[in-house]
């Protein structure tokens, strides 16, 4: 409670975490309440590293009073609505030019930029078995939500081993599918790829990559082997032993995977289903949206490593137990 506190209080105050380094805390209607930004020094001025929310006005021109120096670059760890939505203003205050992932900006484009997208997510739910009030709470939020969504159009493209004003960037998939972070000299500055003490979501989505939870399992095992000696993640607490934490989050997914796994049978069940036996039954629809993906990613790794098997046909998608002998159900 005291650590939220001191987020909340620090609202659009640019704070040193160490030299070279601020976190400027911004915040959120919903979920963490709010979303750390970073502002690392350069020799030319300063990178900001994500912009916030659009949906709620940044003050942006107080906040640059604050800082010893021009933004001179904006860079963009993932095209999620809290860390990009914010990119548009953010580069008209500052003039900076924006830095994205290839394949981040990509994905953007598809779910900010086009009108369809909360028709298209809705009814790729529907096959996941969600029900129609469901999906027309998609579809009618989806487009309030990306109205406020502004992103920067033809960002600067990079790939991981880029760097940015001598930063490394790495590509750290799972919570989205082109996420990236930066790292310099034992610091990594994590977007939502590590978290404390939340867990970031990893969930399953159409046109994604088909294993989201397989790809974050990689990249657990990429920051606990480069071992950086600090995290500064998109929300919660600065991670002092990062290694320590991408290895607790890995066995906290394993774990919902064994939990996944003990919910199929040999009769068919969509992520739908199985979701109200992992998160429970009492949620919001926009809610149960997340609860559904979070769902589908683990029922997919199942699959992925032969701990369970798809049935899918014109309307639905289902999930069994594997199969063990006999005639297989049809």
């Amino acid at each position: 409670m005291e650590a939220a506190k001191s987020i909340e209080h620090a609202f659009a105050t640019p704070v040193e975490l160490e030299p070279g380094i601020l976190r400027l805390t911004l915040p959120l209607p919903t979920g963490p309440k709010h979303v750390h930004c970073y502002l690392l020094r350069g020799a030319d001025g300063w990178t900001l590293v994500d912009t916030g929310l659009g949906l709620m006005e940044t003050p942006w021109p107080e906040i640059l009073e604050q800082v010893d120096g021009p933004v001179v670059r904006i860079f963009v760890t993932h095209m999620h609505p809290d860390h990009v939505g914010g990119a548009e203003a953010a580069a008209e205050a500052t003039g900076a030019p924006v830095i994205q992932g290839r394949l981040d900006y990509a994905q953007c484009e598809q779910v900010w930029g086009s009108d369809r997208w909360p028709e298209q997510i809705a009814a790729w739910f529907t096959r996941q078995g969600a029900t129609p009030a469901i999906a027309d709470e998609l579809i009618e939020s989806g487009h309030v939500f990306a109205d406020f969504v502004r992103f920067a159009w033809n960002p600067t493209l990079v790939e991981p081993g880029d760097e940015v004003d001598g930063w490394r960037v790495l590509w750290v998939p799972g919570h989205a599918d082109g996420h990236l972070a930066l790292e310099r000299d034992g610091v990594l500055v994590a977007g939502d790829s590590l978290l404390a003490p939340i867990t970031p979501a990893i969930g399953l989505y159409p046109e994604s990559r088909p294993d989201p939870l397989g790809d974050y399992f990689d990249t657990l095992e990429a920051i606990a082997a480069l071992s950086p000696r600090v995290s500064y993640g998109g929300h919660g607490a600065t991670i002092e032993a990062p290694a320590d934490r991408a290895r607790a989050i890995a066995a906290h997914h394993d774990e919902r995977l064994d939990r996944t796994a003990a919910f199929l049978t040999q009769e068919p069940r969509t992520g739908f289903d199985v979701s109200y036996d992992l998160f429970g039954r009492e949620l919001p629809p926009i809610q149960r949206r997340f609860a559904i993906a979070e769902t589908l990613s683990h029922l997919e790794r199942l699959v992925a490593v032969g701990r369970a098997e798809r049935r899918e046909d014109d309307r639905t998608v289902a999930y069994t137990a594997p199969f063990s002998g006999g005639r297989p159900p049809v």
